[in-house]
């Protein structure tokens, strides 16, 4: 039970923390910061703070072979490339909203599953595929006094969600990454990961410098919280109570940035938002808990 408490609590956590996102990046947009100065801060501090936590505290070696780097190269650029399209799209709706068509990559990552291993669609997914649709059909149609939100913001938002589908895929598929510690390959994947905006930033010769105290606050905040506190806390809940009890609580990730967008950001709550939200979650829901719900049938 104790077991269990604890992986359900770095569950909760570490999808709470990466919901902050907005939190931590709406104020350096307000504070004149573009997308990529400040994608570079974050990945930047979180690859000096998690350096120092795995070198001194967990004493992890760093080392890696000629085999991994390739692979671990590609997962890096998959899973900057959906940092990058998810801080465009704050830009263009609001962050709440934009966290929760995010939320759709584990319908993405069954969808991919089955395309290209073969994996089997059940009723289950492509049910879940109709209910996510609707959610975010119905968020589209949720703007503020009804407007329809920005098509060019969704399909950024969705191009993030499929990049980070095709990082958990590859994640779990690729033989030279299967055996990589888990908190090494994170790391590998900032530290790869921070050089498109090195590159995006023409090596930095375009970096807006932070020259207000509560701005660098928010860049740190911004390594730390939806970056390392989340990484790690999700390692922790996945050895403890596995996957897909730990993406079932990763629907705390929109809610926390939509909590977030209504009391700090002032940003518009409507019925059809809510009820958007609800099917957009009910459709992760059942396609992560669609094995366990297999097992439960064929045990009745």
């Amino acid at each position: 039970m104790r077991r269990k408490f604890i992986g359900v609590l770095n569950g909760a956590i570490a999808a709470a923390s990466y919901g902050t996102n907005p939190l931590f990046a709406l104020p350096l947009y307000s504070g004149g910061i573009g997308v990529n100065s400040v994608l570079f801060y974050r990945y930047a501090f979180a690859v000096a703070i998690y350096w120092l936590w795995l070198k001194f505290v967990k004493k992890t070696s760093l080392k890696i072979t000629r085999q991994e780097f390739f692979p671990l190269f590609i997962m890096a650029m998959f899973f900057s490339l959906s940092s990058l399209t998810l801080f465009e799209a704050f830009k263009y709706i609001e962050a709440g909203i934009a966290c929760t068509i995010l939320f759709i990559y584990p319908v993405l990552v069954a969808v991919i599953m089955a395309l290209f291993f073969h994996e089997k669609i059940t009723k289950t997914v492509v049910f879940s595929i109709l209910l996510t649709s609707l959610g975010i059909i119905l968020l589209y149609k949720g703007g503020n006094a009804g407007t329809s939100l920005n098509l060019h913001g969704v399909a950024v938002v969705f191009a993030s969600a499929l990049l980070y589908a095709l990082y958990i895929v590859g994640v779990k598929n690729i033989k030279a990454l299967k055996h990589i510690k888990t908190d090494k390959l994170s790391f590998y994947v900032m530290l790869f990961g921070l050089l498109i905006y090195i590159y995006n930033l023409k090596f930095c010769t375009q970096l807006q410098i932070i020259n207000q105290p509560h701005l660098w606050l928010n860049a740190i905040a911004l390594a730390l919280f939806p970056t390392i506190i989340s990484l790690e806390t999700i390692t922790v809940s996945i050895k403890l109570i596995g996957s897909t009890t730990t993406a079932i609580l990763g629907a705390l990730e929109p809610l926390t940035a939509i909590f977030f967008g209504v009391v700090v950001f002032h940003e518009q709550l409507t019925v059809r938002i809510c009820i958007g939200v609800m099917l957009i979650l009910t459709g992760v829901i059942l396609i992560v808990t669609r094995n366990n719900i297999k097992k439960l049938c064929h045990h009745n």
